[in-house]
């Protein structure tokens, strides 16, 4: 950090606050404490009666061309549920009903957590967008693992294959 976002000063030091046990980089000018804290990824594992998952084929960084549920980083002013419903529709052109929470997945090595809801899919007309290449149905027994994006996403799918949708997933990952 190199400027204080709250007053502009370039006189910003890290040290460890007063009452607090990490360093945090503190302006010298104003005071204002910047804390750095780990992103939230949610997402939805979109489901139907055929015994199908919808995955999306990425077409932006990281992992393009690789498959993944939609899922994407929640915004400043909305719920886990509200972000999630929302990657699902901007990735995917989808909407899904009935969600509940189904896991929450740490990976502290990118500072990262994840959650995953399950919904049942509410559209057939759903499709590519700018961030997805290709949208599709997969029986679940034809799930391609060998092109899933990311760990949190397989972990993910695994859990509903073993448990059903009525199951919750908390993991740590050590990436």
């Amino acid at each position: 950090m190199n400027f204080c976002s709250k007053c502009g000063s370039a006189r910003i030091e890290k040290k460890i606050p007063e009452g607090d046990t990490l360093p945090r980089y503190i302006c010298q000018d104003c005071g204002e404490i910047h804390y750095s804290n780990p992103n939230v990824v949610t997402g939805v594992l979109p489901i139907n009666d055929a015994n199908e998952i919808l995955l999306c084929r990425r077409s932006i960084e990281p992992r393009s061309g690789f498959w993944t549920l939609p899922a994407g980083f929640l915004e400043n002013g909305e719920s886990i549920e509200q972000g999630a419903l929302r990657e699902t529709r901007e990735e995917a052109k989808l909407e899904v009903n009935d969600v509940k929470l189904f896991t929450v997945i740490s990976v502290p090595k990118i500072n990262q957590v994840y959650s995953f809801f399950i919904g049942e899919i509410a559209n057939t007309d759903f499709g590519p967008t700018p961030e997805s290449s290709e949208v599709k149905l997969f029986h679940v027994d034809n799930i391609p693992w060998d092109e899933l994006a990311f760990r949190t996403v397989k972990l993910t799918i695994e859990q509903y294959l073993k448990h059903g949708r009525n199951s919750f997933f908390n993991r740590v990952l050590d990436h």
